[in-house]
């Protein structure tokens, strides 16, 4: 299952680290934000070192349904009543400032990435006064928003919010030629960070700078983010219909869908969940959608992405403690991380080029701890409660036969408790039932055969290979 960005992957590897060097900063990944940070790095003539776990774009930018957009869901009537006009402000004219960027970029570096301006729609099927309260915020906020029910959806709406003059490209035709120039070093996975150095099993980078953009900080302490954050994963179609789509769309129901067009397809996205509370077949789902709306249509790919879930819907961009002014990080982008991902690249590189940045302040992770912040901080403790509760008291079943085929359970196998997977052919795989991150018991996720973590979001195959962090190892039954 790969996304139809991944048809652009194909590049010359790069060595993998062997040897302790020295530079002016490291980035930690080499995704969208990682890349981006780099660049910005170089142009102000720091020179950059890029360590990447695996390889270039190969995490969650080529998962990416590549929407550069400050319509962020109902985000603005949020930050305006959680927080003030201010900070509202703020994220929108930075996220508005990111699309730009990007034009900029691509324009300054002739890259051909089939980047366009666009529209971007929130919608609702419903009979609701949410579209209409965050338009009076972004009227407010001087965003070029306006109400309208004209759209190229193919179903009947009761209302949207136009942002015009949004956009959208191919991802990895993009990052791809910026890394060109860049001083990567891939299957280089960064273990532990001791002061001013990044170790990794074979060799160390030594830098001034240190910038984390590895989706999720696999630095657990001091800042603590496995306790600010949650990840969701979400499905996508890519598929062709004699219909076609040119802007992008965002439904605000509970069943809403995400839409945008690419060439002569249409990118169907929906069905998004806590990691480690998937039920049903997501893509079964999506499917079933397309045959209503695009009776039609033929699948072209199906692909599924991972987002960091702040407590505020606020990313956490700059330093990465406060009492730290070498360190950064770059993480919880709600979903939207191609704004994110520039927005990153922006403040980081003013904070340490010594210019100063209006945002930074708004996307602090020292910011005011909202109310609403401290209940959801209070729905995560609780949900690490739980689930290590489970991993010790909640009982297993102990028979192999209960399982189908097919299928993961959690069962009682030779003498501790065991994630076990029976494939199709009846060859059965073990794995550990707890998370080697912070030790929450892992959940079955059938629609993508993977074992989830749903306190923090790691994920395993089912032969117990790591896929997703923050956990940094495999899991194995030992």
């Amino acid at each position: 299952m790969q996304s139809i960005w991944s048809n652009n992957l194909e590049h010359n590897l790069r060595n993998s680290l062997t040897k302790n060097i020295k530079t002016d900063a490291v980035v930690i990944g080499a995704g969208m934000a990682g890349i981006l940070c780099a660049y910005r790095l170089m142009q102000n003539g720091i020179n950059t070192v890029v360590l990447e776990a695996s390889t270039i774009a190969s995490g969650q930018t080529k998962n990416t349904t590549a929407k550069i957009t400050s319509q962020h869901g109902l985000i603005y009537s949020k930050l305006v009543n959680e927080f003030n006009l201010k900070t509202a402000h703020n994220y929108a004219l930075a996220n508005t400032i990111a699309i730009d960027e990007y034009e900029k970029i691509i324009n300054k570096n002739k890259i051909d990435c089939d980047f366009k301006r666009v529209s971007s729609f929130l919608y609702t099927k419903a009979d609701s006064d949410k579209i209409n309260d965050e338009y009076k915020a972004a009227k407010e906020l001087g965003i070029n928003a306006n109400i309208t029910i004209d759209t190229e959806l193919p179903f009947e709406i009761k209302n949207a919010l136009e942002f015009k003059n949004q956009g959208i490209f191919n991802p990895i035709k993009f990052i791809m030629p910026l890394t060109e120039n860049m001083n990567i070093y891939e299957n280089t996975k960064v273990t532990q960070i001791i002061d001013n150095k990044a170790v990794t099993e074979r060799g160390s980078v030594t830098a001034k700078y240190i910038i984390i953009a590895s989706h999720f900080p696999f630095v657990n302490f001091p800042k603590m983010y496995f306790m600010r954050m949650h990840q969701e994963r979400s499905y996508v179609l890519a598929i062709k219909s004699d219909k076609k789509i040119e802007n992008m769309y965002y439904g605000i129901d509970a069943d809403g869908l995400s839409l945008r067009g690419y060439k002569d397809m249409i990118l169907l996205g929906g069905y998004s969940h806590r990691t480690g509370e998937c039920s049903g077949d997501k893509y079964k789902q999506l499917a079933n959608n397309a045959k209503i709306y695009y009776p039609d249509y033929t699948e072209i790919a199906r692909w599924s992405a991972q987002d960091c879930m702040t407590l505020d819907s606020i990313p956490y961009i700059g330093k990465f403690t406060k009492n730290n002014d070498n360190h950064f990080v770059a993480t919880g982008f709600n979903k939207w991380g191609m704004t994110g991902s520039m927005v990153s690249s922006m403040i980081i590189s003013d904070l340490i080029t010594g210019r100063k940045n209006n945002f930074a302040g708004t996307f602090s992770s020292e910011r005011k701890v909202t109310s609403i912040a401290m209940k959801n901080l209070i729905k995560e403790i609780g949900q690490s409660v739980k689930s290590l509760t489970a991993q010790k008291f909640v009982p297993a079943e102990n028979n192999l036969n209960n399982i189908p085929l097919g299928v993961g359970k959690i069962i009682e196998y030779k003498g501790k408790k065991a994630g076990i997977y029976k494939r199709h052919d009846g060859k059965i795989f073990a794995v550990s039932s707890k998370c080697p991150h912070l030790g929450c018991q892992l959940e079955w996720n059938n629609t993508e055969k993977t074992w989830d973590c749903p306190c923090h979001g790691s994920r395993f195959d089912y032969r117990g290979e790591l896929i997703d962090n923050p956990a940094q190892k495999n899991n194995k039954l030992k």
